[in-house]
């Protein structure tokens, strides 16, 4: 049986969902990063990459594909996991 696959939201590859940092929306309508990769909510995928990173921030593409509200802090939150996990 093959892993799920989901699409980075910077990027647009198809990679192993367990590769992938999920975002999802809270009940607030705001963003937030799901560790778990099981809380309710609707989610959207990005991967470790730092250009990835990059064209998200600049073009906030959390709150464009999710439709709720993101934050500078969200942006720095993603970096700094890929500084310490890259």
């Amino acid at each position: 049986m093959s892993n799920p696959q989901r699409m980075c939201i910077a990027c647009r590859q198809m990679t192993d969902k367990r590769k992938l940092t999920r975002l999802r929306v809270t009940p607030e309508n705001t963003v937030e990063i799901d560790l778990t990769g099981k809380k309710n909510g609707r989610g959207a995928y990005i991967c470790s990459s730092p250009e990835c990173r990059k064209k998200a921030r600049k073009y906030d593409l959390a709150a464009k594909v999710l439709g709720a509200a993101t934050s500078s802090e969200l942006y720095d939150l993603l970096d700094a996991m890929t500084e310490n996990n890259g």
